[in-house]
């Protein structure tokens, strides 16, 4: 299982502080079936805790998620900035998930290169495939 942040999901992160571990922590949960909502088209939103609290007051993730394969975090918020996403966000953020969730292993790898997209991190080394 590969687990991805887009760009913006990068600096999201990083100004929450919010750690790859918590991030690999949603996808486990997503891989037992606890899944806290899925919102269609290969999207879910899973709650992730705020440093030293639990997650029902945390952050909200939305995740491009195809199981045992890849999962790609595209949007993030927290529970006292915003109740939801709109329809039209929701419909953007499935197309998105959608061509990540299609990508090839070539355009992966370039968006990397890039910097379009970051593959989370395993302690000191990437998760292989």
């Amino acid at each position: 299982m590969r687990i991805f942040k887009t760009k913006w999901f990068v600096r999201f992160a990083r100004q929450e502080r919010i750690m790859d571990r918590s991030l690999r922590d949603a996808v486990e949960r997503a891989e037992r079936g606890l899944v806290d909502a899925d919102l269609g088209g290969g999207i879910i939103k899973q709650r992730v805790a705020r440093t030293g609290q639990g997650r029902s007051g945390g952050y909200r993730l939305l995740i491009a998620y195809r199981s045992g394969d890849r999962a790609v975090f595209l949007y993030g918020f927290g529970k006292n900035e915003r109740d939801n996403i709109e329809d039209d966000e929701l419909e953007t953020l499935r197309e998105i998930g959608a061509a990540w969730l299609d990508a090839k292993a070539a355009r992966l790898e370039h968006a990397i290169e890039e910097g379009i997209l970051q593959e989370a991190s395993y302690g000191d080394k990437k998760q292989e495939t």
